[in-house]
């Protein structure tokens, strides 16, 4: 901030002296007038407008250097503040994200920032330019004539009272349509990131109309901030030439009288019009710093919002092990809670699986252990200790995440594997993580095999292969503590199979944390909880809750049903293609009946 400091004031000493040089030509001017009535004047003539050429000169060069040194601060301040913004809203919590809409994000770090650059660069520079040279032409100009100058300074307050006022509601105007252009952003960037929901509910036209009309609401708001914005220049042009003719007018009467020279009273016309810029200028630069204000408020609103999820103040260090424990952790949304009383311990290096009904708090339960939300009471604990006692980045390394909504950035699908990795991974690294995960097998098809481009949001996949992208990136990452959030719904069966073999051998290295729909996935787990309204209505192995015929069983009952459903309905295709084909070729398919997968006649496991 020092350099910023010396360099904004060297720029403003710079732009002071060219605006004492822009004040002499009106002087030299004045006097050739003088000088044309002289034996002498050819010579005095010349001389005079040699001197104008080089106030000029020197004028434009200080202007130069100025100009160059105030935008240069005004540059690197908004790419400080740009790069501080960022990096703020990167420590914020999930929670934040939930409740701000990211077209309003994008639309503050773009388009507010830009106009807090126009307000420190311009702003500045025609502010400095706006006093030096009104206080330099108004002390040449009590120097021609006082009785002169008063007049034109009775003028003078009308402009500043009308930039002011016109300025508040520019101020107002300008607030409002960045609002809007906001609103704008998030719609198309909503529109952009569900096209395909759009294209399959055949809604393009519907979304066309909705677009159009936040573009009209902007355009209006727009056309309205121009037509105050455009009163400003009619109105200083107006006041500037009224002081103009005044001067004219009482200044001929002088010179006519012989009080003032033909010289004198050029000079006088000629510094008034010297002002005239910088009047105008200062109509702008009002308009930019009510604008630059707007928008830094703004910003401002995102610097004030303070991350919940705060780092330590004793933090602890060491190596994590992996051993997870819950003490009676009790977590809401708001006055909506979903998880009641919830406690378990899973020993490191041992498997847990989560299973219930959709809603009853299986991701907001692992969501607490890498602190992406923290429990308003009891505790969560890795290796005995508090969560809330390791490093941000210490935990979170420590933690490998497959959400639920898997996202993948617009990058080669290597470095979205990667992503998590502290260092680049290796080939063999690579295929290790693309082996497990099961994802080799599609990027074997590939052209470009790993350096595959990504489309954004992971457009350019199916849904099964983000999910097995998102498995090898989180086993890729070699963390203590895996966590799988119905991360297989996406895969067939088989594939799952495979995926979970050779998890297995990841597993037994590390904690596992499996959240899914389908038994399948889960029954192999060394702990099995059951959840039901927030809370552990069953906890156990596979075996121990298929005997207790509670909630699993008649999950895992409707699931074998669903299972010889599906295989019935496949049985029956095939055979209806089958004899549409050739009668002759038709074959009794076997019927599973009610004994498939440890079902007995009764349909009880």
């Amino acid at each position: 901030m020092g350099q910023h400091r010396r360099q904004l004031a060297q720029g403003a000493l710079a732009l002071s002296a060219a605006a004492f040089f822009a004040v002499i030509p009106p002087r030299l001017v004045g006097a050739i007038f003088d000088e044309l009535g002289r034996p002498s004047a050819f010579a005095a003539v010349g001389a005079l407008a040699v001197g104008i050429v080089a106030a000029t000169v020197v004028e434009s060069l200080l202007r130069v250097i100025g100009r160059y040194s105030v935008l240069n601060v005004s540059r690197e301040v908004e790419y400080t503040m740009r790069n501080d913004l960022f990096a703020h809203l990167q420590r914020m919590h999930l929670a934040y994200f939930q409740h701000q809409r990211t077209g309003d994000i994008m639309a503050r770090m773009i388009n507010d920032l830009g106009a807090v650059r126009q307000m420190m660069g311009f702003g500045v520079q025609a502010v400095v330019m706006t006093a030096v040279i009104f206080v330099f032409s108004l002390v040449s100009m009590l120097a021609v004539s006082v009785h002169l100058t008063l007049i034109a300074l009775v003028i003078m307050p009308l402009v500043s009272l009308a930039f002011w006022s016109i300025g508040r509601r520019v101020h107002v105007l300008f607030e409002r349509l960045q609002e809007q252009f906001a609103e704008l952003s998030t719609r198309a960037q909503e529109n952009f990131s569900g096209i395909r929901v759009v294209k399959a509910f055949s809604q393009e036209e519907p979304e066309i109309a909705r677009f159009a009309r936040a573009t009209d609401e902007y355009a209006a708001r727009a056309v309205q901030l121009a037509r105050v914005d455009g009163l400003i220049w009619p109105a200083m042009s107006f006041l500037i030439g009224l002081a103009v003719l005044s001067a004219l007018w009482v200044g001929g009467q002088d010179a006519i009288r012989g009080d003032l020279t033909l010289g004198q009273l050029v000079q006088f016309v000629a510094y008034l019009q010297l002002l005239s810029m910088p009047m105008i200028m200062l109509g702008e630069v009002t308009n930019l710093i009510q604008q630059g204000w707007a928008s830094l408020r703004r910003l401002q609103e995102l610097y004030d919002a303070v991350p919940e999820i705060a780092e330590p103040a004793d933090p602890v260090a060491g190596p994590i092990r992996g051993e997870v424990e819950f003490r009676g952790v009790t977590f809401a949304y708001g006055p909506t809670v979903v998880l009641r009383d919830v406690s378990f311990r899973v020993p490191a290096g041992s498997s847990l699986a989560i299973v219930g009904h959709t809603g009853a708090g299986k991701s907001s339960l692992v969501n607490l252990i890498p602190r992406l939300f923290d429990a308003q009471q009891g505790e969560v604990l890795l290796d005995g200790v508090s969560v809330r006692r390791f490093p941000l980045e210490m935990l979170r390394r420590a933690i490998g995440y497959v959400p639920q909504e898997t996202f993948l950035f617009s990058v080669p699908l290597r470095e979205n594997v990667g992503f998590g990795a502290e260092r680049a991974l290796t080939p063999s690294q690579l295929e290790w993580a693309g082996d497990v995960s099961q994802l080799n097998k599609d990027v074997a098809d590939f052209p470009a095999k790993y350096e595959t481009m990504i489309g954004e949001r992971g457009v350019t996949l199916s849904g099964g292969q983000k999910q097995r992208a998102a498995i090898a990136r989180a086993v890729a990452k070699d963390p203590r503590v895996l966590i799988l959030d119905d991360a297989l719904s996406a895969v067939d069966t088989y594939t799952e199979a495979e995926i979970l073999r050779r998890l297995r051998g990841v597993m037994s290295e590390r904690t596992s944390i499996i959240v899914a729909h389908r038994i399948s996935t889960v029954k192999d787990a060394d702990l099995i909880l059951v959840l039901d309204d927030g809370r552990i209505a069953e906890r156990g192995d596979h075996r121990t809750l298929l005997e207790q015929g509670g909630l699993y069983a008649r999950m895992y009952r409707r699931q074998l049903v669903e299972e010889e459903l599906q295989v019935d309905e496949e049985q029956v295709e095939h055979e209806r293609r089958v004899r549409s084909e050739d009668p002759a070729l038709a074959v009794e398919p076997p019927r599973l009946g009610g004994r498939r997968a440890g079902l007995s006649e009764d349909g009880q496991p």
